[in-house]
């Protein structure tokens, strides 16, 4: 693996792996419709007042973290606004747990479900770094290519690049 093109990752290109492969590439080539979206300003609310006195938006490298706590093991909090893209959300997590391993810090992550009043443990486990490594280079190649055929998905509509991939 391409260990400098590794450490340029951004967590939200994880995120968006899971999520769509299209919006992956838009996001990766700096074409990006977030600010426009209702959904991402009520997430940013969200993220703001529930959370209002933690050490938040920690950035190391190209990865952003939402909070850290410090106990007697660094803990790194994930806020996220529904839990429908779970799989997603963990893998973000996973990478930034794998991200700070390259730098011999160990953490722990936890993904905060305000809404849902549900918290998810992450821990980064031995099995898990191949698979890491394997989305890491996939999206490298997604990023490199073309951009993909947009696939619709049943949360398209509500996506910010929805009328970028659906209305041309």
């Amino acid at each position: 693996m391409d260990v400098f093109g590794e450490l340029y990752i951004r967590g939200m290109q994880v995120n968006y792996y899971f999520v769509c492969k299209t919006k992956l590439w838009l996001f990766s080539h700096n074409i990006s419709m977030e600010h426009e979206s209702d959904l991402v300003k009520l997430g940013a609310l969200l993220h703001r007042s529930f959370f209002g006195r933690e050490e938040k938006d920690i950035v190391f490298g190209p990865i952003a973290i939402d909070f850290v706590k410090k106990d007697d093991e660094l803990e790194i909090v994930e806020i996220k606004k529904s839990d429908k893209l779970e799989k997603a959300d963990r893998y973000q997590i996973l990478y930034y747990l794998h991200y700070l391993s390259k730098f011999g810090i160990r953490a722990r992550g936890r993904i905060s479900y305000p809404k849902q009043k549900r918290n998810s443990e992450i821990r980064l486990e031995e099995n898990e770094i191949s698979r890491i490594e394997e989305i890491l280079r996939d999206i490298q190649k997604i990023i490199a290519g073309e951009m993909p055929q947009p696939e619709y998905k049943p949360y398209c509509r509500k996506c910010s690049y929805f009328d970028f991939c659906f209305c041309r």
